[in-house]
C-alpha cells in the first residue's frame, strides 16, 4: 500500500532536516561523541527524511547496521521489500547469501557496517503491487547526505561496493563492474574502495554460473579483509 504522505513541499523540509543533521554532527564530533552515539543521532534524523518522493511509498527507512567503527563497510544499492518491512539492510535470501560469504572469510555482521546508497525502497506500482525498481539519479542525490555522513562517522579503512550502482556512487560514474571488479581505487570516501557482485544478482544465476559468481563474492570479500589488514599499517586518511 502506498502511504498517504505529502511529497512536494515536504522535499524542501527533508533537505532542511538533512542540513540540521549535518550541523548536529559537527557539534557531536567537536564534543568528542563516540561513533555509536553519532550514528544513532543521524539515524534518528534519517528516519524522518522526506527529501525525495520515496518517503511516500516506504514503510521504514533502512539506515544501516553493524560496527560503528568498522574497518570494512559494505554498500549496496538500496533496500528491497524485505528490508523495507524489517528496517534492516540485506535480509531475506540476498542477506543470507551475504552472511554466508562473510562467514567463509571469518567475518560476521557485527564486524562490518552494512548500508545502501539510498535508505528507502525504490518501487513502482505494477498490476496493483509494489515492485522494486532502480532508484533515479535524483533519488540517489537526495539521499547522498545520509550516505556521506555515515561514511564520515564510521571512517572505514576499506569500502566494498556490492553491485555497479554502488560503485557508481562511491568510486566513479560509469564504473564497469565486470571489467573493473576486484581492482582498488582511491576515492574521496576512503583510500581503498573496490566493487564486487551483488548477492541479488548471484541469486538470479543457476548451475555453474551461480557457483562461479558466489566464489567471486567470497574471494572479493577475502581480498577486502586482507586490504583492511594492510591499510591498518598506514596513516589514516582524512575524509572529505
Amino acid at each position: 500500500m502506498i502511504n498517504d504522505r505529502p511529497v512536494g513541499s515536504s522535499e524542501e523540509a527533508g533537505r532542511a532536516l538533512q542540513a540540521a543533521a549535518v550541523a548536529e554532527q559537527s557539534v557531536l564530533a567537536a564534543n568528542g561523541a563516540p561513533p555509536a552515539e553519532r550514528l544513532a543521532a543521524l539515524a534518528a534524523h534519517a528516519s524522518r527524511c522526506t527529501a525525495c518522493g520515496l518517503a511516500a511509498t516506504r514503510n521504514t527507512v533502512v539506515f544501516g547496521e553493524g560496527n560503528p567503527e568498522a574497518p570494512l563497510m559494505l554498500i549496496g544499492e538500496g533496500p528491497g521489500q524485505n528490508e523495507d518491512a524489517t528496517g534492516r539492510p540485506f535480509v531475506g535470501r540476498s542477506g543470507a547469501l551475504l552472511d554466508e560469504c562473510l562467514r567463509e572469510n571469518g567475518i560476521l555482521r557485527k564486524h562490518v557496517f552494512v548500508c545502501n546508497v539510498i535508505r528507502c525502497r525504490a518501487c513502482m506500482l505494477d498490476a496493483g503491487r509494489l515492485r522494486n525498481r532502480p532508484p533515479t539519479p535524483e533519488e540517489a542525490a537526495a539521499c547522498s547526505t545520509w550516505l556521506e555522513q555515515t561514511i564520515h562517522i564510521v571512517q572505514p579503512y576499506v569500502i566494498l561496493c556490492l553491485g555497479a550502482p554502488s560503485a557508481n556512487a562511491i568510486i566513479r560514474r560509469g564504473f564497469r563492474l565486470m571489467q573493473e571488479r576486484g581492482q582498488w581505487f582511491e576515492t574521496r570516501f576512503t583510500r581503498y574502495a573496490s566493487a564486487t557482485l551483488h548477492p541479488a544478482y548471484i541469486l538470479r544465476l543457476e548451475g555453474d554460473a551461480y557457483q562461479s559468481a558466489r566464489e567471486t563474492l567470497v574471494s572479493d570479500i577475502g581480498a577486502a579483509r586482507r586490504k583492511v589488514i594492510e591499510a591498518k599499517r598506514e596513516p589514516r586518511m582524512t575524509l572529505f
